[in-house]
């Protein structure tokens, strides 16, 4: 279960995110175009070029969480 907290970083990718990457290449990303360290436990939010998908990525200490979400689209 990823945790949050008042301390929680969240970073959110303004880009639209390739959903055929996976952790590493999300994980690249956050190196890239974020500057910022995957590792640190941020949670960092991608988008779809639809805007009907999220994924978000998080390091918990012992490995990655990655998670997808799909919205229903009328």
């Amino acid at each position: 279960m990823i945790q949050l907290s008042p301390q929680s970083r969240i970073f959110v990718a303004l880009e639209p995110a390739d959903f055929r990457r996976g952790i590493d290449g999300l994980a690249a990303l956050c190196r890239q175009r974020l500057a910022q360290d995957p590792f640190s436990g941020a949670i960092f939010v991608f988008r779809n070029r639809r805007k009907s998908a999220l994924k978000l990525l998080c390091y918990d200490g012992q490995g990655f969480w990655l998670c997808q979400k799909r919205f229903q689209v009328a």
